[in-house]
């Protein structure tokens, strides 16, 4: 996109004229750029691994892994009437939720 360096409003794509004033900006060729973001690094919003190192654990097998052991955690993610038990498997880390 160009704007205009007078009202700096965006001028048109095809002809390079500005509708707010009689400024002009030829257009010859074919103008593109491309470029890659950085992407942010995420942030664990439960805490990361320490957390999991002390937290509430479960005998319960995982259906993915079968490893017998699993943390569990309530958060509520929608209405009141639906589960809020989340389980990770403490083997593969696969996530369920737990009626």
């Amino acid at each position: 996109m160009l704007f205009c360096p007078t009202c700096a409003n965006m001028l048109g794509t095809i002809n390079g004229h500005c509708n707010s004033c009689p400024y002009e900006f030829p257009i010859s060729k074919q103008m593109t750029s491309r470029s890659r973001m950085k992407r942010k690094e995420v942030d664990d919003v439960l805490g990361g691994e320490e957390t999991w190192r002390d937290a509430d654990s479960t005998a319960i097998t995982c259906d993915k892994c079968s490893h017998p052991r699993a943390y569990f955690y309530q958060l509520q993610i929608r209405s009141a009437d639906e589960p809020m038990t989340t389980c990770i498997c403490a083997g593969c880390a696969y996530q369920w939720r737990e009626n």
